[in-house]
């Protein structure tokens, strides 16, 4: 899914021209022109970067950093401040409040879109829940896992079971404890059904399926 970018900013030229750019660059966007108008919309559906120019009409772009920083399910939310001001003083109280870049007019688009992939790659992987062990490398906030740099491609069920091994960093789960975890006790699901997928996993999981290894009379244990 396409990142959402909020820009909030009340000069239209220069809103329209940020929000041309950013959706060549593939972004999908927002233009918002007045502070209390932006943050009621991003309470209600946070972006995942937000553009933010200080002087604007309502609401300040001070204002509604420090709003945004002392909220639980904000206070990560990327932040890169925009302004005409080019004094030190502005700059600094900007990155106090909580700013995570700062970028004054008048600014290269370049630049800009720099900053904008910068800094949500360093939020992504901030964020992301990698695990490595050998070739395999899992990234389970999306989903993903790779062999050998290979994508794989898991069914939901598959990357459960994956998930469960790994996270009982060590621990034999029996094939009823699977049922429990992956299926939820589903009566139609048996051991030979357990069985059935862990093949199919060690399958594709191909030159790391030995990390998977059967303890004969238990279970399974993923064993780095």
């Amino acid at each position: 899914m396409k990142p959402l970018i909020y820009i909030v900013e009340d000069d239209k030229d220069i809103a329209e021209l940020i929000n041309f750019n950013l959706i060549q660059q593939g972004y999908n966007t927002e233009i918002i022109k007045n502070g209390d108008d932006a943050y009621e919309r991003i309470i209600s559906l946070p972006p995942d970067l937000l553009l933010l120019d200080i002087m604007l009409p309502g609401l300040s772009g001070i204002e509604i950093c420090k709003y945004i920083r002392n909220s639980v399910h904000l206070k990560d939310l990327p932040v890169i401040m925009i302004t005409a001001r080019s004094q030190e003083t502005d700059k600094i109280i900007g990155l106090k409040t909580g700013a995570d870049d700062y970028i004054a007019k008048p600014f290269s688009i370049k630049e800009l879109l720099a900053r904008i992939n910068a800094l949500l790659r360093r939020t992504k992987n901030k964020h992301e829940d990698i695990f490595v062990a050998g070739n395999l490398k899992i990234y389970f906030s999306s989903y993903s896992v790779m062999c050998n740099k290979k994508e794989i491609v898991l069914t939901p069920t598959e990357f459960k079971i994956l998930e469960t091994l790994i996270r009982g960093k060590g621990r034999v789960y029996s094939r009823l404890e699977l049922i429990e975890i992956v299926w939820k006790d589903n009566e139609d699901i048996d051991e030979h059904t357990v069985n059935v997928n862990i093949k199919r996993l060690r399958d594709k999981l191909g030159e790391c399926k030995h990390l998977i290894k059967t303890k004969q009379g238990y279970g399974y244990i993923f064993e780095p």
